[in-house]
């Protein structure tokens, strides 16, 4: 009998301290679950300990992904601020390298056209010290007389590669006018035939309108006229006017 008291009374304190065990356990969970619900919370819904801890730790991690998205948008803008000016700035640089390069550009050359400008002043100015003084040439003068005629003929001549000399020259005028420029044949054939010969070498018209050298007098009476169309004439036909000897 005493040893079956003994054994009720040890299962009864068993079943006790199970169940207060057991009531120490709910409490601690109910603690837990009570230091995860926010602060701010008023009341906490009543149920299971394990599903009150769920819903606070699902409220708390939403409340932290939103805190954290919160606090990164301002650093986003930050950032897109940040490389949007620096990209501004970018362009900035590399427009001022293309202006100061297209500054020593232009820089470069108005040096170069400057120093061509130079060089050219310079040569003209050594052409002008090294130019010959030009000394105006008088125009040359002839006498009005045979000796003036014959020698301006015989320049005009030779100018035109007409050939002749001087005495050459000087011989057919006084054998055929007497260095008269205005004589006139009115007894040969030509004058028969009414074109007589006249001038200081008796030319007829059409043989002084044929060989008439350009530069002279077209008045058949004019000596140095007269004289170069003679000339001009003989050498065509002998030569030159030193190889006539008598009349041509």
């Amino acid at each position: 009998m005493p040893k079956n008291i003994l054994n009720r009374a040890h299962s009864a304190l068993t079943k006790q301290h199970k169940i207060a065990i057991a009531g120490v356990a709910a409490l601690g969970t109910a603690a837990i679950a009570l230091s995860a619900v926010p602060s701010n919370a008023d009341t906490v819904t009543t149920g299971s300990p394990a599903t009150a801890a769920q819903v606070a730790g699902s409220t708390t991690l939403k409340n932290v992904k939103g805190t954290v998205t919160d606090q990164l948008a301002p650093q986003t803008v930050k950032l897109d601020t940040l490389a949007a000016k620096k990209k501004a700035a970018d362009a900035a640089a590399a427009a001022k390298q293309r202006a100061e390069a297209a500054k020593k550009k232009a820089a470069a050359a108005a040096a170069a056209k400057k120093a061509a400008q130079d060089r050219a002043a310079k040569e003209a100015a050594s052409r002008s010290t090294q130019r010959i003084d030009m000394q105006p040439v008088a125009a040359k003068t002839y006498a009005n007389n045979l000796d003036g005629w014959i020698r301006q003929a015989l320049d005009i001549m030779h100018s035109k590669g007409i050939p002749g000399s001087y005495n050459g020259l000087y011989r057919n005028i006084i054998r055929e006018s007497s260095g008269n420029p205005m004589a006139i044949n009115n007894w040969d054939i030509n004058a028969a035939n009414g074109i007589p010969s006249k001038g200081l070498l008796q030319v007829i018209q059409p043989t002084f309108n044929a060989y008439h050298v350009s530069g002279t007098s077209w008045n058949i009476y004019d000596p140095v006229a007269n004289i170069t169309a003679a000339a001009n004439y003989a050498a065509h036909r002998y030569g030159s006017m030193d190889n006539v000897n008598s009349a041509y």
